[in-house]
């Protein structure tokens, strides 16, 4: 499926979407995921902070870490997401490495490396679903995790499945068109 895009863009970017429905047969070659998180590795970053930080969990490979973090989303979540074979919490490092000063632009930065993930995936075949319904404090307690980092969002990751396969409130979603505003709702001053 692609979008309807009004301006020319890239195909993996055309193609981008999340979905609801997940093959949970087919599972994410390790040297895929390698990739996923290279591309998040050379994404832009404030003072090159690199402030974005993963818990992966592979149900294949480490199914007690896949556990974990489908613990930590909520319940809304969990509906759709237990066919996923793969589930990535996102994380922030508030502090610089080099000052230990605030870094202002952690979450910018945590969400372009998710960006690039994500992009790198769809140019592969395989969908990535972003979602901000987790239980920051479960994600805490679970993975003992220290006062300068924030758990921010999930990622599900894996192979989409015909959207039929979804529960059935959300075999909807799959199916119906996708919109976006135009760029001159986003646009505030200037002109392109």
């Amino acid at each position: 499926m692609k979008n309807p895009v009004d301006h020319p863009v890239q195909d993996f970017i055309a193609r981008r979407w999340s979905p609801y429905a997940f093959d949970a047969q087919r599972d994410v070659a390790a040297a895929d995921l390698c990739s996923l998180f290279e591309a998040a590795r050379w994404s832009m970053s404030s003072y090159n902070s690199q402030p974005w930080r993963y818990i992966v969990g592979v149900r294949s490979r480490d199914e007690s870490t896949w556990n974990h973090v489908f613990d930590c989303l909520v319940e809304g979540n969990r509906v759709w997401a237990k066919n996923a074979p793969v589930l990535v919490l996102g994380l922030a490092e508030h502090l610089h490495p080099h000052n230990r000063k605030l870094n202002r632009a952690a979450l910018h930065d945590l969400g372009a490396a998710s960006a690039a993930l994500t992009y790198e995936a769809t140019a592969r075949g395989i969908a990535v679903h972003q979602m901000v319904g987790i239980r920051p404090d479960r994600v805490r307690e679970i993975f003992g995790l220290g006062e300068t980092v924030e758990p921010l969002t999930a990622l599900a990751i894996g192979y989409p499945a015909e959207p039929a396969a979804a529960e059935p409130a959300l075999v909807e979603r799959d199916e119906r068109q996708r919109e976006r505003r135009p760029i001159e709702a986003f646009i505030l001053h200037g002109e392109l």
